[in-house]
């Protein structure tokens, strides 16, 4: 079985035990997550393999983290990531891509992330719920990161912050690959 067929079986399992367990139905989850009910039948089901985009609404719809939608059980108090067992969820043919280094539950869902943006590429995200808060540390390049149409400029060594409840893109205006670790912290359900 392949790596995404694992992947497309945890996420399966799990929006399905995370639902029921926030007693949600299929249509008040879609609500939530602002997709359609038909679109997370087929994920309940391992029938698609849905964007990123659509896995971090759900997450947070949810109120758990991308790392526990696709765990297939809740492991030990630590927990180690391997670096080839880092998950890559979004990835260009330019050579862009960001991958899920760690996650846990904060209360609310915690992640890291690990980017690499690609000269002239660019990420757009949808508004989070209110209360999610992004930090970003720039390794190398320099970020453009734009929040609600206002352009920030990151350079290398550089870290910013930001409530993620509003529009954002992350981009690379430059010459050479950006290259950053941002960590996302989502408030829980209530």
């Amino acid at each position: 079985m392949s790596d995404l067929d694992l992947l497309t079986q945890s996420l399966a399992r799990n929006v399905k035990r995370w639902r029921t367990e926030r007693g949600f139905t299929l249509d008040s989850l879609a609500a939530r997550a602002g997709v359609s009910r038909g679109m997370l039948i087929q994920i309940e089901q391992a029938r698609t393999n849905p964007s990123i985009g659509t896995v971090v609404k759900i997450g947070d719809a949810l109120g758990v983290s991308i790392t526990t939608l696709l765990d297939y059980e809740q492991g030990p108090k630590v927990r180690i990531v391997p670096a080839d067992q880092a998950v890559r969820l979004w990835s260009t043919d330019a050579g862009s891509y960001n991958r899920l280094l760690a996650g846990t539950e904060a209360p609310g869902p915690l992640e890291m992330w690990d980017w690499r943006l690609m000269p002239g590429d660019q990420s757009p995200s949808d508004p989070h719920p209110t209360g999610t808060v992004e930090l970003v540390h720039v390794i190398a390049g320099v970020l453009t990161l734009t929040v609600d149409g206002t352009e920030y400029h990151v350079p290398a060594g550089a870290s910013a912050s930001f409530e993620a409840n509003t529009p954002h893109i992350y981009g690379n205006d430059g010459d050479l690959p950006m290259e950053m670790v941002m960590t996302v912290s989502v408030p829980p359900v209530r």
